[in-house]
């Protein structure tokens, strides 16, 4: 199957104007179930929490 690398970035964190975190993972391109950008809870060591992370492009 063919992967692709995404970043994911806080969004909470660029909301309250700290820097946010990012993570890079990979998805499936062709997968039927992640249609729209990807969202995951990740940690954010910033803000000491765990926050959702979206696909950024």
């Amino acid at each position: 199957m063919a992967q692709e690398n995404i970043t994911l970035e806080c969004t909470e964190a660029r909301a309250e104007g700290k820097s946010p975190s990012r993570y890079i993972t990979t998805r499936n391109k062709k997968s039927p179930r992640t249609p729209t950008r990807l969202e995951k809870k990740k940690y954010n060591p910033n803000l000491n929490r765990h926050t959702l992370h979206r696909e950024i492009k």
